[in-house]
């Protein structure tokens, strides 16, 4: 059973972020300090990345735990209330993930996900693995 009305659920759900949200400005920031520059949320790319590295084609995804399904076989049993939309709902979301991971691709982009508690807990590895990422997609182009 809900403990919210359906208006302060509705009004809760408004608030929920779909770009600039705490763990891609996180990111966002790690990556500036580092000296990359990027664009964000970039709708003439496919699903719209968090960031994308253009020239490179690398597009980053900053996803959150519960809207992407996260450790979602252990994680899906714990609604309790309204399972019959919560749980196709979920598990669209990671049908669409994996969508435009392969379309990107198949586009010849490099596409690179991260939860938002790897972020949080550790976005000097984050930086680390976009770094190694440009650099690998820098030499790719040279030959």
């Amino acid at each position: 059973m809900d403990r919210l009305t359906p208006a302060q659920r509705r009004k809760n759900m408004q608030h929920v972020r779909n770009k600039n949200s705490l763990i891609e400005l996180k990111l966002r920031r790690a990556l500036w300090h580092a000296g990359f520059r990027y664009r964000k949320n970039l709708r003439s790319v496919f699903g719209c990345p968090d960031i994308v590295f253009l020239r490179l084609k690398i597009a980053v995804f900053c996803d959150s735990e519960f809207w992407h399904g996260f450790d979602w076989e252990n994680r899906k049993h714990d609604f309790k209330s309204r399972q019959d939309f919560w749980i196709p709902k979920i598990e669209r979301n990671m049908a669409r993930d994996r969508e435009v991971n392969e379309r990107l691709s198949a586009e010849g982009w490099t596409v690179i996900r991260f939860f938002g508690k790897q972020i949080l807990r550790n976005v000097d590895e984050c930086v680390r693995v976009i770094a190694e990422t440009i650099a690998a997609r820098k030499l790719e182009m040279k030959r």
